[in-house]
């Protein structure tokens, strides 16, 4: 959050047609609360948010915003074996065996990201820990804490293509607290892995969309539906939330949402 910045950027657009994308507000993060200035807005701006959430405490300090959900690319479909050939190599390049079975979190660490309950899961399902992003918001000491700590096979290694997290992972760990939105469970759809989702805010409103997500502290149904990953219920599972993921979260329906905003503001040429 960088306020000087921020001012500068609100006095350059005053007056101009503005597209303000909102994520995270100051009044979500608790070293940002003092910040009451922001977001800025403006009579010839358009304002968009994330969630459902979001756009409500937008009204309530009198901005009103659209609803424009994130979008994501569909994955490239490749045959099994090339899959298995990035599973192996992406495994090999972190420290993970061919035949290890990986609960990847892929995630800053810090506090809201809920560590301890994405090692617990892994604990109890007998899964090395795949934890993807480094220590933040001064969380280092307290993930060593942690990883030291783990009772199964834990590897901090950080993997910036998605593609092969997916391919490499058997099961994704998502338990945050708090999220501005959330990419993983939707990425998880996607690319046909099942996961575990906290009750965050925004959580519960994407999971009303249609996801079948497993609850972060359902060990026994993560443990089951890894020991049969090919049985009917998984399958339809996995094939649920891809419909739901590709219906609601597309890079075509995000495009389409704002066009019809652009419209609407009478912005198009």
């Amino acid at each position: 959050m960088n306020l000087t910045a921020s001012r500068a950027a609100a006095q350059v657009l005053a007056g101009r047609p503005a597209l303000i994308h909102h994520h995270d507000p100051p009044w979500h993060r608790e070293r940002f609360a003092h910040i009451t200035e922001l977001p800025a807005t403006d009579s010839a701006w358009q304002h968009v948010a994330i969630n459902r959430i979001l756009r409500d405490e937008l009204a309530e300090r009198g901005i009103a915003a659209a609803i424009i959900y994130n979008g994501f690319p569909t994955p490239v479909r490749r045959s099994r074996t090339e899959t298995e050939h990035l599973r192996r190599d992406v495994r090999r390049s972190v420290g993970i065996g061919a035949e290890e079975l990986v609960v990847a979190h892929p995630v800053r660490a810090i506090e809201r990201k809920n560590i301890p309950s994405a090692i617990a899961l892994a604990e109890a399902v007998g899964a090395t820990y795949w934890l993807l992003g480094p220590a933040e918001e001064g969380y280092s000491a307290e993930l060593k804490h942690l990883l030291d700590a783990a009772s199964c096979k834990v590897v901090h290694h950080e993997w910036t293509d998605v593609e092969g997290i997916y391919a490499a992972a058997d099961h994704i760990a998502f338990p945050s607290t708090w999220e501005g939105f959330g990419n993983p469970p939707i990425e998880a759809a996607l690319y046909r892995k099942t996961v575990s989702v906290g009750e965050y805010p925004v959580g519960k409103e994407l999971r009303a969309f249609g996801f079948d997500w497993f609850d972060s502290t359902d060990h026994q149904a993560v443990a089951a539906a890894l020991a049969a990953p090919n049985s009917a219920e998984v399958t339809e599972m996995l094939n649920r939330n891809e419909r739901v993921a590709s219906e609601n979260f597309s890079l075509g329906r995000m495009r389409n949402s704002l066009h019809q905003l652009l419209e609407r503001a009478d912005w198009l040429p």
